[in-house]
């Protein structure tokens, strides 16, 4: 139990919004339910949520002290009651979620706690009791890739200190198999190729450039691509990462003539677009695993897709525009 007192700045206010700034890591449906059950109480006495406090009053909280703390990147799914998640696999060791796109993978300098991928994975393990944070030396399920804020599709995340281990040893040396899906202006000419080149990174702007020659801090950027529909001027594009750089098919594509629908930074497309989000999603994972991958052994050769790609659905009818 645990005592908050009521001050000259805080009288007059109701007692769930004043408990809710004092305690911003608990949900206000977590809240409610603690006033219901009488684990809030006013003086020793039951609670009512619009009970106006004065100055003195004296607040006994029977709530887990972890709600207690201040938001933080370790403890922001506290905040989540309800996760909402596309869970495209589940295993003891790992999690493939299919991301929405708008949604940031992590917490940006603290502004996003409890709205980010990561909180909302953790918030659904923790209740499904599969992670136990505050057990001594307790690992953090953790992402092992990432995708662009505006990107949807598949992210790792790993349940295990083993799997994170192994799957980003995998990631390093290449030995997943990544394709993404989006929809570009155009036709890409050839239908089917290779995109290499360099990639500078300006981190001020956010922003990468295309090079055809080396230059300081410019990295190797490879995607392969072939063609599956044409449709009204637009075409659906299959790509697959041989390097995984950031903002690289939107960038490779965008310099090769055919900018992604709805880009507003490498496309023709302003803010006001005709869509809110880039088209491009990464719709198929596959654990290739070549070399040996111990307690993964099991995933060699598994492929996991997305059920469903909104871009897809609206401009081609669907994934059966998708083959294999």
């Amino acid at each position: 139990m645990r005592e908050l007192r009521v001050g000259r700045d805080d009288a007059g206010q109701r007692l769930d919004r004043f408990v809710a700034k004092a305690l911003p890591l608990l949900p206000a449906s977590l809240l409610q339910k603690y006033i219901r059950r009488k684990r809030i109480k006013l003086g020793g006495r039951p609670a009512a949520r619009d009970q106006r406090l004065q100055e003195g009053d004296v607040l006994q909280l029977y709530i887990n002290d972890e709600f207690f703390d201040r938001p933080r990147a370790d403890n922001a799914y506290l905040t989540v009651t309800a996760p909402k998640l596309q869970i495209v696999y589940e295993d003891e060791h790992v999690l493939l979620v299919d991301k929405r796109p708008g949604v940031a993978v992590h917490p940006h300098d603290g502004a996003e706690y409890g709205k980010t991928l990561i909180d909302h994975i953790q918030a659904y393990l923790y209740a499904k009791g599969d992670w136990r944070p505050r057990d001594a030396h307790s690992f953090t399920p953790a992402l092992c890739n990432r995708i662009d804020r505006n990107t949807g599709g598949i992210v790792i995340a790993a349940k295990t200190a083993e799997a994170l281990r192994i799957l980003n040893e995998k990631i390093r040396a290449r030995e997943l198999d990544k394709r993404y899906l989006c929809i570009v202006r155009g036709t890409p000419k050839p239908p089917a190729g290779r995109l290499q080149g360099y990639l500078f990174k300006d981190a001020v702007k956010n922003r990468v450039y295309v090079t055809e020659r080396p230059q300081p801090g410019a990295r190797t950027a490879v995607t392969e691509y072939r063609t599956l529909a044409r449709k009204n001027g637009l075409s659906l594009v299959e790509c697959r990462l041989i390097t995984g750089r950031t903002h690289q098919i939107r960038a490779q594509m965008a310099a090769a003539g055919t900018p992604l629908l709805g880009d507003g930074k490498y496309g023709r497309e302003g803010r006001d677009g005709p869509r809110k989000y880039q088209a491009l999603c990464a719709y198929q994972l596959t654990f290739t695993f070549p070399t040996d991958a111990g307690a993964l052994n099991y995933l060699r050769g598994r492929t996991f897709r997305v059920a469903s790609v909104d871009f897809v659905d609206e401009y081609f009818g669907g994934m059966a525009a998708v083959t294999v």
